[in-house]
């Protein structure tokens, strides 16, 4: 098992949390809609991996409040990019959906950040870009524990 308070695991720890970090803000920057808050992005992005969701599962995948989480889909809705359903179960709930119009942005959204990541990359040597790609699974495990 791994040592994280000290040494060379440690370190490795802490490199990896800078470096997420520093590139996450950079990416932040190359928004399409400047007008969409970060965590507007993110739900808009869950939603298009889960399809739909309740307001409840919206705020548990996003680590926020349930109030929160009204308040934010009560704002992308006023910007027409998710609609209210009625729950096909329960008549008290809601299921949100994305529209077309949000699936449009967040297509451009990942365009435009794929496009800037592979600026990047091309600075990368061979070793480097084939170390990054074996890694990019585990990233994407790590975002989603």
């Amino acid at each position: 098992m791994p040592d994280f308070s000290h040494g060379d695991d440690a370190a490795a720890v802490n490199a990896l949390r800078s470096a997420v970090m520093r590139l996450s803000r950079r990416l932040k920057h190359q928004r399409v809609d400047e007008s969409l808050s970060p965590t507007e992005m993110s739900v808009l992005g869950t939603l298009a991996r889960c399809g739909h969701a309740t307001p409840g599962e919206l705020a548990r995948k996003e680590h926020v409040q349930p109030p929160s989480m009204t308040r934010i889909v009560a704002l992308l809705e006023a910007k027409g990019l998710v609609r209210l359903e009625p729950h096909p179960d329960d008549r008290r709930q809601k299921v949100v959906t994305q529209t077309e119009r949000a699936e449009a942005m967040l297509e451009e959204s990942r365009r435009k950040r794929n496009a800037f990541l592979a600026t990047l990359v091309e600075d990368l040597d061979e070793d480097e870009w084939a170390k990054l790609r074996a890694a990019a699974p585990v990233l994407e495990k790590l975002a989603h524990i």
